[in-house]
């Protein structure tokens, strides 16, 4: 499943600061942690991904059809999975786990901490008092209460849609779909409404 590449890129900083997976600002993030462009190189992505598996047996879907149609998309699924369609609930159909609502962490020393030892847990098969933790009140302790996520600025959004309109343009080639709201602030606003 692809989605808009910044959009992306936002949505996996957000994520990865809020955890404290990183110390870094949006733009120190950018220089110093390459996973977050490389994973959004979709089209290049794509055809190692055909070129390994054969492009029969890859699927390849936009978030845009999931966020927008939600049953075609799970019948569009489970028509390449040869699996039965199913309905939907209204539940199921609601979004899970954004990343706009999330906070830079309060104090990232102590998020990186519990993340780590989080981690340290799961390793050892103690997910169940990691699960404990996550939804007693005690997780806000150590997940978000900071400051919201600021909007980009406008010149660091225009040169992120810069650098991945050629990868989107590929991508619309091998795809065969129009995915111009991805190449401009200006289609990324028309895409959310």
């Amino acid at each position: 499943m692809f989605r808009n590449p910044v959009d992306r890129v936002q949505s996996h900083y957000r994520l990865r600061r809020a955890y404290g997976m990183i110390p870094w600002t949006f733009e120190q993030a950018l220089a110093n942690d390459p996973e977050l462009l490389e994973s959004s190189r979709y089209a290049t992505h794509l055809r190692s991904w055909r070129q390994m598996l054969g492009a029969e047996r890859v699927l390849a879907t936009a978030y845009d059809d999931l966020r927008d149609r939600p049953q075609a998309y799970m019948d569009q699924l489970a028509d390449f999975l040869e699996i039965p369609r199913f309905a939907l609930t209204q539940q199921e159909t609601r979004r899970v786990h954004a990343s706009d609502a999330m906070t830079h962490p309060r104090n990232y020393y102590r998020t990186r901490s519990a993340a780590v030892l989080a981690e340290w847990f799961k390793a050892r098969r103690l997910d169940s008092l990691v699960a404990a933790v996550k939804s007693s009140p005690v997780h806000k302790w150590f997940l978000g209460g900071g400051a919201r996520f600021s909007e980009l600025p406008p010149e660091v959004l225009l040169n992120l849609y810069e650098f991945f309109r050629p990868e989107v343009e590929d991508l619309e080639s091998l795809l065969r779909r129009d995915l111009s709201a991805w190449k401009s602030p200006a289609g990324r606003s028309l895409a959310t409404t």
